[in-house]
């Protein structure tokens, strides 16, 4: 069973960046479609950014195209968010997520019903 754990939300003024990370154990680079996904008070979870099964294809929702990107290390235990350009509609608890899967492009990992969760970073973004 992979665990996960988040870091590196924090409060920054729009415009800002900030780089999530996510510890991934038990992390075999071809059996899972990883994520991140984000909720705001009051509203509905969000998918934001995706990644295949092979650490190469992406798949980003549209609120944050060109802005954020998703990557994990080569050695494979970690999981990045990169987060540019901030926002104050990015403030929302965000999490990373992961469910084993055959091999998955980022935009088919979309579709996915993810199983594993960490316990989420808040980024706070002011105006």
């Amino acid at each position: 069973q992979v665990q996960l754990v988040e870091s590196g939300g924090d409060s920054v003024q729009a415009g800002g960046s900030l780089r999530l990370s996510c510890l991934v154990s038990d992390y075999a680079s071809s059996r899972y479609c990883l994520a991140w996904f984000r909720q705001a008070a009051g509203k509905e979870r969000e998918g934001v950014a995706f990644l295949g099964t092979g650490g190469t294809s992406t798949y980003y929702a549209d609120s944050v195209k060109g802005r954020f990107t998703i990557s994990r290390d080569n050695g494979k235990t970690m999981l990045y968010l990169q987060m540019n350009s901030l926002k104050t509609e990015d403030t929302a608890m965000y999490y990373c997520a992961a469910v084993s899967s055959t091999y998955s492009t980022g935009s088919q990992c979309v579709r996915k019903s993810y199983k594993y969760w960490g316990q989420g970073t808040q980024v706070t973004v002011s105006a």
